[in-house]
């Protein structure tokens, strides 16, 4: 979107008419806990950062020039407080849409003793274009996004070419974009939108042992936790399928 363009767009919206915008998620909130709601008033202004405070200069908001992991729709954040506390020498962002998510992870990250994490609550397209610095972050994480398994809902997958190639000016250059899903469908598309771009590569065959080197996918990395929902879906016979693609131009 050109800076002219979000103008009209904006001007729209303040004159009260109705603009349709495109969208990394479906709105689904649900109501906050007293525990979610202390969290969010407790924690919110020394780990939350606004969509309005524009663009971010990590080495200020951490005080540090770790290594920074972004993870896009972390839920209720159990598994990126995990990471958080297992990885002290690196700094995790997270973007969630859904408030009771956000108090969880907020609640979380306390108990845990956490402090190499910051949140945002929005849309995580918008931070992308206007929050984050180019070439600022060495991971993305996107893990079990909605699969919209219907076909004509296909289009609203959030791993498109045009959000690929959003996420590739913030990576470093070998920076690597993480992704998992335990949908074989929307596995398969993951990796037909990314090997159709060369601007990256899929590093299973440098990590795969010698017998699995056609293999597009990877095993479950240690610093990916097995959540409760993954154990349950083993014990059920489902696959979920982690697929990882460096920067590379």
């Amino acid at each position: 979107m050109t800076d002219n363009t979000r103008n009209t767009v904006e001007q729209a919206q303040a004159e009260g008419k109705y603009i349709r915008t495109i969208k990394s998620f479906v709105k689904r909130e649900g109501r906050l806990t007293k525990g979610q709601q202390k969290a969010l008033d407790q924690f919110w202004p020394t780990m939350g950062l606004e969509h309005k405070q524009g663009l971010v200069d990590f080495k200020t908001v951490f005080g540090n020039d770790n290594p920074v992991v972004l993870e896009i729709g972390f839920g209720m954040g159990a598994s990126l407080v995990e990471m958080a506390k297992n990885a002290p020498d690196k700094n995790f962002v997270g973007i969630e849409v859904h408030l009771p998510g956000v108090g969880a992870c907020l609640s979380s990250a306390d108990e845990a003793g956490v402090t190499n994490l910051r949140l945002y609550n929005h849309d995580a397209i918008e931070i992308l274009r206007d929050c984050i610095a180019d070439e600022s972050l060495t991971t993305v994480q996107l893990f079990f996004p909605d699969p919209w398994h219907k076909t004509r809902h296909h289009k609203r997958r959030i791993v498109q070419q045009a959000f690929v190639e959003s996420l590739r000016t913030k990576l470093k250059m070998g920076g690597v974009f993480h992704m998992a899903t335990d949908w074989e469908n929307y596995s398969e598309h993951m990796i037909e939108v990314m090997d159709s771009t060369d601007t990256f590569s899929n590093i299973a065959s440098k990590i795969n042992s010698d017998a699995n080197k056609t293999n597009v996918f990877v095993e479950r990395p240690d610093s990916r936790p097995l959540t409760k929902f993954e154990q349950r879906g083993h014990r059920l016979g489902h696959g979920v399928w982690d697929i990882m693609f460096e920067r590379v131009k």
